[in-house]
């Protein structure tokens, strides 16, 4: 993730919507991947203040301008209310329940975060309104009030998961309270909201690619047949959990359930490595004198179809991954908190990771 810069010269971050040293109005323009500062053109318009008049402008989307759960704009041609992040969204919480609100604000923070390394990957991204079949869609849903969400087992609750193309999301996990109970009462070592959308974009593209045989034939090779009962698997992982060596073979625990659980997890943890790496990489970040490659880098075109690419090698990426994240959790033990990063890259999840890192560079 990228930082930014004002025109008054302050730094600006993804999810800011004004300036504190100017307090000029942000908004983050898709279109060139870029947080802009804005000036007004007309009650409804509003233009880039760093470029002269005349040269584009934009529009808040509604969910920006009448909810404030959003930051991004909406270019003056387009005839949608909502921006490409927003017109995802098929379903959102009940608002009649105040706590909702908030927790809807961070889903959408997070949703914005997956999207953005999206496009940078020039990942294909389309709704339902251009691909019925396969475009992509979030429902965001709750189970019930957040405040007497406390059963992490309630068979009512709403589950989140991926089912052909649309991506469902209990709000209750954007509750860091609720989602840390969720993950004592799991064992897991690392739960995010981010996270979340993460493994379920990995489920929604492989959904997309499986259908290629040459790459069906080499993801068997690595994670193993998917055609075994996934309902089934799940059930023998629940009862039974992940084997005792699956440290050595699985980048989680839950990865070892199914192969398409490793791959989804696979990929997120992808996800987690570009973005982090990313953020380094644009602070300038180096260890002991030794400056870290770039994982994106972008072409000089505000398209984006033509953005950015990957362009580390894998073999460039994984180093620098490992030493960023040893110093990580170093930081962390200094501060008394959790490791931030309590994973370890073993050969062969090394090489998952590396199968992931090639079919994003087909694009």
């Amino acid at each position: 993730m990228k930082t930014f810069r004002c025109v008054c010269g302050n730094n600006l971050h993804f999810e800011n919507t004004r300036c504190l040293v100017c307090e000029r109005q942000l908004g983050f323009a898709v279109d060139r991947l870029q947080l802009l500062a804005l000036e007004p053109v007309t009650e409804d318009l509003w233009r880039d203040a760093a470029v002269h008049a005349g040269q584009g402008h934009y529009r808040l989307c509604r969910n920006y301008a009448e909810q404030h759960v959003c930051n991004w704009l909406v270019a003056e041609n387009d005839t949608e209310p909502y921006c490409q992040a927003c017109r995802l969204n098929d379903t959102v919480p009940d608002l009649t329940h105040p706590e909702n609100h908030l927790l809807w604000l961070r889903t959408e923070s997070a949703k914005r975060r997956l999207l953005y390394t999206l496009y940078r990957l020039r990942l294909p991204l389309q709704g339902r309104d251009a691909d019925n079949t396969r475009g992509l869609a979030f429902q965001f849903l709750a189970s019930r009030e957040p405040a007497e969400f406390n059963d992490a087992v309630d068979e009512q609750q709403v589950m989140t998961g991926h089912n052909q193309g649309v991506i469902t999301i209990n709000v209750a996990e954007a509750d860091p309270v609720q989602r840390t109970v969720m993950r004592e009462k799991m064992g897991e070592q690392y739960r995010t909201l981010l996270g979340h959308f993460r493994h379920e974009i990995g489920h929604y593209y492989w959904y997309v690619l499986h259908t290629t045989p040459s790459l069906l034939t080499d993801y068997r090779q690595v994670f193993g047949d998917e055609r075994r009962n996934y309902s089934r698997a799940l059930a023998d992982y629940y009862q039974q959990g992940a084997p005792k060596q699956w440290p050595v073979s699985y980048i989680s625990a839950y990865a070892s359930a199914h192969p398409w659980e490793d791959f989804a997890e696979t990929f997120a943890h992808y996800l987690h490595m570009v973005d982090t790496l990313d953020t380094a990489y644009d602070y300038d970040f180096a260890i002991r004198g030794k400056s870290f490659s770039a994982p994106l880098v972008n072409s000089g075109t505000a398209q984006l179809t033509s953005d950015a690419r990957c362009k580390s090698s894998f073999d460039d990426m994984l180093r620098d991954w490992v030493s960023l994240t040893l110093v990580m959790n170093s930081l962390n033990r200094s501060m008394g908190l959790r490791d931030a990063y309590p994973f370890a890259i073993t050969a062969t999840i090394s090489d998952k990771l590396r199968f992931v890192h090639r079919i994003i560079g087909r694009y």
